[in-house]
């Protein structure tokens, strides 16, 4: 047995949890966190103890088949989605895991409601869907950029709530994970783009544009973080500056959600005991 796999976590979840009803600042809430941790090695063994336990997790969920996982990750530009995904995903089978990038709607997602592109990736019994951004682009982007009239963003919230609530219902456990980074720390990430020509296909002028209107998006963070953390589906609110701490907290609250889920392997065939293989 590896030590990863006999370390005591540290990680709490509730410790980033947002409880509904609660008022949020962001520029109160940290960004740069070590946790308990005394090193990154010491963090990192933790990693691979919660990664452990999605795997085996995530394997009894798809074989289960009756219930699913969506985790919901939202973050500023540079906020770290993309290396959350691939650092506490590492290992998982990935014919039960599911990964939406939410991009600029299309023409025919225009045509429709703006639940309508979201509905279709949700995930199906036995499997993790992983939204790469979501529906909240919606009173996030939309509301920022004006693209909609203020009273048509200000009734997605609930929308929101009831459209996840249904999930809910229908057997979908819903974990929101929102990165939080400081201006700072973005602004060190963009140059590194800059300065590195296999990162350069990354950075996109229209970056600068939004980092000019980080208070706005900040504003638009929160209010989407009071208004959307339910005890169905609540919000957590993850230190982001330090990578390999934002890793193994979200992996600590991907596995205590799946072990809240308890999927069990279906029953087995009668008799199998007595089958022999022939030659």
């Amino acid at each position: 047995m590896t030590a990863a796999k006999t370390i005591a976590p540290s990680i709490d979840p509730d410790d980033f949890r947002i409880k509904p009803g609660t008022k949020i600042d962001l520029r109160e809430m940290p960004t740069r966190e070590k946790g308990g941790f005394t090193s990154r090695e010491e963090a990192e063994a933790e990693l691979a103890f919660h990664r452990d336990r999605i795997i085996t997790l995530q394997e009894r969920l798809y074989a289960e088949h009756k219930q699913s996982l969506l985790i919901i990750l939202q973050a500023t530009d540079t906020g770290g989605k993309d290396g959350t995904v691939r650092h506490v995903f590492e290992g998982v089978n990935p014919q039960g895991v599911i990964v939406t990038s939410f991009k600029q709607p299309t023409p025919e997602e225009l045509d429709h409601d703006y639940l309508w592109r979201i509905h279709q990736h949700t995930p199906g019994k036995g499997d993790i869907a992983i939204f790469n951004r979501s529906q909240y682009e919606d009173v996030l982007v939309v509301r920022i950029h004006g693209l909609v009239p203020k009273t048509v963003w200000k009734k997605r919230y609930q929308q929101i709530n009831y459209f996840e609530e249904r999930l809910v219902e229908s057997g979908t456990t819903i974990v929101k994970i929102f990165l939080h980074i400081s201006k700072e720390e973005q602004k060190e990430r963009l140059q590194a783009r800059l300065d590195d020509p296999d990162k350069r296909w990354k950075f996109n002028p229209s970056d600068l544009e939004d980092r000019a209107r980080w208070d706005d998006f900040q504003h638009a963070y929160a209010d989407m973080l009071e208004k959307c953390s339910t005890d169905l589906a609540p919000w957590y609110v993850i230190p982001a500056d330090r990578k390999w701490y934002r890793n193994v907290v979200v992996a600590a609250i991907v596995a205590d959600a799946l072990e809240r889920m308890d999927p069990q392997y279906p029953a087995e065939f009668p008799g199998l005991d007595s089958i022999v293989i022939p030659d």
